[in-house]
């Protein structure tokens, strides 16, 4: 070999084994200077042969340019979500069901870790090079974000220890809390305004285009779970595989217990929950998983979770300020919100401006008034609710709060529906409803039309160029470059955007549309059922109460939705300007005799619940959590729970694993 290619191999060796000590373990053996003094060496190696470069090189962590977006990457093992405890009585709950599906185990062991408040990401390594990092995104579909994640020093661009030929890291990507401040700082220092949180840093740095921007946000990451790949590293329990990890030169949080029993994962829980403020990193409860694989297969997992791990979560934390004033918000379906004011509040390392009073009954359940002191918590550490009104701190001359009776948006005379809490602006055309409705058009979970955020829909609203979600893409350069702070580039990437979106798919379309509801998961169904617009604008409600999932309430309002005329012609508009499906997708019924039937499972299963949900919506069938008439089929694993007697008394068959083989393979 070339002497200077085999000096080039050895200082990458060098700069990772040092990198790994300085970022994985802290414990540094070089000064910063010899190690820079090393790096500098290799990218003058790098520059003289660039034909060397190879995108597992320390210096490649920083090298890409600029994305124009992020692709779409496939969990071929979903990244579920987990349940919750809010407290040790559902955490003993927890314990005790799983051991009753497990045939009265006396002693489960466990595992467990901080819950950190972060994103949870994917590492693809392939013959141990780092080949594809992802978001979680849904838990099916996440995004690339390979440039921003190799910016993360302690992600080890090439594993150690003989890794397998494919595998796949899971972990929780955050922003140390010192970094957090200092980056609030330096936003500050420039008249920018601060993140909220860590996590919404955290978050926003992953997505920059230019991964010189993450570079300069020092983020890091925990690693915890495995996706593919798993199985050829031949591991028994958790604490095996977090062994394992160290070895491959992974960074792992030092700081969980393992192999304990139920006492044991209660004191690793109220000791965390201790120093929870002395954290280095925001955290809001514990994981406890079951430690021994074996046991997890047995246990199985839900449809959105899996059945052996609960996040236990810490108490919502709460402090005392003062409402200064409530204001009326009109929303997208034009529900008017009360919303307090406050005098700003850190709670948990968020400082809080503002929380939704809900309603109109909920101002006066609490009796909430301007100038009231008030105790707010942030539930689930995420979302600011007012808890208390301190009654005895009221100074005098208070009034009770009402909403208006006009809309402070359109001065519309504002309406009660029938069965109603919510007090609702009738006029479609209100601008603020009008910008709900098109921020929920453009969301991620709808037509994910990147650059339409808040502030280009307030200018295009309030300069009259938009009314309507159609209008959108009739808009055209020159009147996107004349708007403030949207360059001729951002206007192209906007308009790119819009393009993209004509060829959404029907389930984010109906999505998009913003029938009430009508959330993700029935405009899928609703999608999949019909398989175009057309069959659905002549489906009855007769015809709608009959798709799996469709009840009365959801049926009706589909109807009522797509028969008010300014809807229809805005669905026209909006069929005239994307490419949806013009014929129903070919029903898969057709090709097998289970297309369109309907199952629940139930009990312990021979192998995870997501395999088989799988395999029979392969063939056209459907998998749903709860049963009903329409249910087919119940199959019944080991231990069933009352779904199987509810079964037996409605009358439909159940059946074991081997007769759903069976009928999956006619």
């Amino acid at each position: 070999m070339d002497p200077e290619r085999e000096r080039m191999e050895d200082l990458r060796g060098l700069i990772e084994h040092h990198s790994y000590r300085y970022h994985a373990l802290d414990q540094p053996e070089i000064s910063d200077a010899e190690f820079d003094r090393l790096f500098r060496e290799l990218q003058e190696i790098e520059r003289s042969h660039p034909e060397w470069i190879t995108p597992d090189s320390p210096t490649q962590r920083v090298g890409a340019p600029p994305s124009e977006a992020f692709p779409a990457v496939e969990h071929v093992i979903p990244m579920l979500s987990l349940d919750n405890a809010s407290n040790e009585e559902e955490l003993r709950a927890f314990d005790a069901r799983l051991r009753r599906i497990l045939g009265g185990e006396e002693t489960i062991r466990y595992t467990v870790e901080p819950k950190y408040d972060g994103v949870a990401v994917e590492l693809r390594y392939d013959d141990g090079r780092f080949t594809l990092g992802s978001t979680r995104g849904d838990g099916r579909t996440g995004e690339d974000v390979t440039h921003n994640l190799k910016t993360i020093r302690s992600i080890p661009l090439r594993l150690r220890a003989d890794p397998p030929p494919l595998l796949e890291v899971r972990g929780e990507v955050f922003m140390p809390l010192q970094e957090f401040d200092r980056l609030n700082r330096e936003r500050l220092a420039q008249n920018l305004e601060p993140f909220a949180n860590p996590r919404n840093a955290t978050a926003g740095t992953l997505r920059q285009l230019d991964p010189r921007v993450s570079a300069s946000r020092p983020l890091d990451i925990f690693v915890y779970a495995l996706g593919r790949g798993g199985e050829a590293l031949a591991l028994g329990c958790q604490g095996e595989l977090m062994a394992r990890l160290a070895q491959l030169g992974f960074k792992l949080n030092p700081r969980r217990a393992e192999s304990v029993g139920l006492e044991g994962a209660t004191a690793f829980h109220s000791e965390l929950e201790r120093d929870r403020d002395g954290l280095p990193y925001e955290a809001d409860g514990s994981v406890v998983k079951v430690d021994d694989f074996a046991l997890r297969e047995r246990l199985g997992e839900l449809e959105r979770s899996p059945r052996w791990a609960i996040a236990y979560k810490f108490p919502a934390r709460r402090e005392t300020t003062r409402v200064k004033e409530i204001r009326a918000y009109v929303g997208r379906t034009g529900v008017l919100t009360p919303v307090a004011v406050l005098d700003p509040v850190r709670i948990g390392g968020v400082t809080v401006v503002h929380s939704s009073l809900h309603n109109q009954d909920e101002v006066a359940r609490l009796d909430a008034r301007v100038g009231d002191t008030v105790i707010v918590e942030r539930a689930g550490d995420v979302i600011p609710k007012v808890v208390k009104v301190v009654k005895k701190k009221r100074p005098s001359g208070t009034k009770s709060y009402r909403l208006p009776s006009t809309c402070p948006v359109c001065a519309s005379p504002t309406v009660r529906l029938k069965d109603e809490v919510a007090l609702r602006c009738p006029n479609l055309g209100c601008a603020a409803q009008v910008k709900e409705r098109l921020r929920h058009f453009g969301s991620r979970r709808a037509l994910d039309i990147d650059g339409l955020g808040e502030k280009l829909i307030d200018q295009l609203v309030e300069r009259d160029l938009v009314h309507r979600p159609s209008e959108l893409f009739g808009l055209e350069r020159e009147t996107l470059i004349e708007l403030d702070r949207l360059a001729a580039k951002s206007a192209d990437n906007l308009l790119q955007a819009i393009e993209r979106a004509r060829d959404a798919p029907l389930e984010r379309f109906l999505y998009a549309l913003g029938i009430r509801h009508v959330g993700e998961r029935l405009a899928g169904v609703l999608a999949q059922h019909y398989g175009s617009l057309d069959a659905l604008l002549e489906a009855s409600p007769e015809d709608l109460e009959a798709v799996p999932e469709v009840g009365p309430i959801i049926a009706e309002s589909v109807r009522v939705f797509l028969d008010d005329r300014a809807n229809r012609e805005e669905v026209e508009r909006l069929r005239g300007a994307l490419r949806l499906p013009s014929a129903p997708a070919p029903l898969r019924s057709k090709v097998h005799g289970l297309g369109g039937k309907s199952f629940v499972l139930t009990g312990s299963l021979s192998e995870p619940r997501t395999r088989v949900q799988e395999r029979i919506e392969a063939v056209g069938a459907r998998v749903t959590s709860s049963i009903s008439k329409q249910t087919d089929y119940v199959v019944s694993g080991e231990s069933p729970g009352s779904k199987l007697r509810k079964a037996e008394a409605l009358g439909i068959a159940v059946i074991d694993e081997t007769e759903l083989r069976r009928l999956l393979n006619a």
